[in-house]
């Protein structure tokens, strides 16, 4: 009967063998003579154990012995600062936020953040309105029914999100802005001010969240402003112009005779509905019954 191949399991559990290594010293002369081949003394094989045939099975160790690296990432640490507009907070995240040739970008609907990832995520957020990005501040303007306390964390983990990977808020070219760029054909009242509006009244503003874009000068003396940011959807922002703004103006510019705050069709259609629904709100419920949410002690004041 044929002899039945050895499996596996049975090589293992046979006895390893032994090898006994002598030193030349401890062999007897009649053993030594016996394994020497002629008269040159050369061994036949040595007293070193012979390599085994099959390796012993070696557990491979836990322990990595390649080099890893791990990026340390930046922290942020991303304050915010209340707007005089209500719905409006400020986002300070530590770093600049646009290249230094542009002063700020506004996008007020998800449709035209085409170039800007960040602000197509903060746009899917329920409540967000528009998204603002000056130099180093990043302010998101809110729908009035909307509440601060749940819709500021939210904010918070997508602008870590994006700071953190490193790349630009806004993707492509960012395109300077050119409101209060001199240019060739100003007058001497048209230049004078560009400059007083760069340089005084543009930094006060963006303090605030918002900016300022020079539209234009009538032949009345009237210049004409469009507000931006924080700013634009501001009850106060009647106020910022006449008491801030014109009263700068008109004080360093005697050609200047007011201000004129300059509104897109969109932003009209928009005031117009919601001063109707104030005033029908009003109607229903009386003046007094209708809780405000503006003002530093409001209901949905930024915490």
């Amino acid at each position: 009967m044929a002899s039945a191949a050895r499996s596996p399991f049975i090589l293992r559990q046979l006895p390893r063998r032994t090898t006994i290594v002598a030193s030349a010293s401890s062999i007897p002369s009649s053993i030594s003579s016996a394994i020497t081949r002629g008269g040159g003394g050369k061994r036949l094989f040595t007293t070193a154990p012979p390599k085994p045939l099959i390796t012993p099975h070696k557990r491979p160790s836990l322990v990595s012995t390649k080099p890893f690296i791990i990026a340390s990432r930046r922290t942020l640490f991303i304050q915010t600062e209340p707007t005089p507009n209500p719905d409006a907070l400020k986002f300070i995240p530590g770093l600049p936020v646009l290249p230094p040739n542009a002063s700020s970008i506004e996008y007020t609907s998800g449709r035209q953040a085409t170039n800007s990832p960040l602000a197509r995520s903060l746009f899917q957020l329920d409540g967000v309105t528009s998204v603002f990005y000056g130099p180093d501040f990043i302010t998101v303007n809110k729908a009035p029914d909307s509440l601060w306390h749940l819709l500021k964390p939210e904010v918070f983990a997508l602008i870590t999100e994006y700071l953190n990977n490193g790349e630009p808020v806004v993707q492509g070219e960012v395109v300077e802005n050119e409101d209060t760029k001199a240019r060739e054909g100003d007058s001497e009242v048209v230049s004078m001010i560009k400059e007083l509006l760069d340089t005084r009244i543009r930094p006060a503003i963006q303090e605030d969240g918002g900016d300022i874009e020079y539209r234009g000068f009538t032949d009345e003396g009237h210049v004409l402003l469009k507000l931006r940011g924080a700013c634009r959807t501001c009850d106060s922002s009647t106020v910022t112009l006449k008491n801030g703004i014109e009263s700068m103006l008109m004080h360093y510019i005697e050609e200047v005779k007011g201000v004129t705050q300059v509104l897109d069709q969109e932003e009209e259609i928009a005031q117009r509905e919601f001063e109707r629904f104030e005033a029908n709100l009003a109607k229903l419920k009386g003046a007094d019954a209708v809780p405000k949410s503006s003002g530093p002690h409001g209901i949905d004041a930024a915490p």
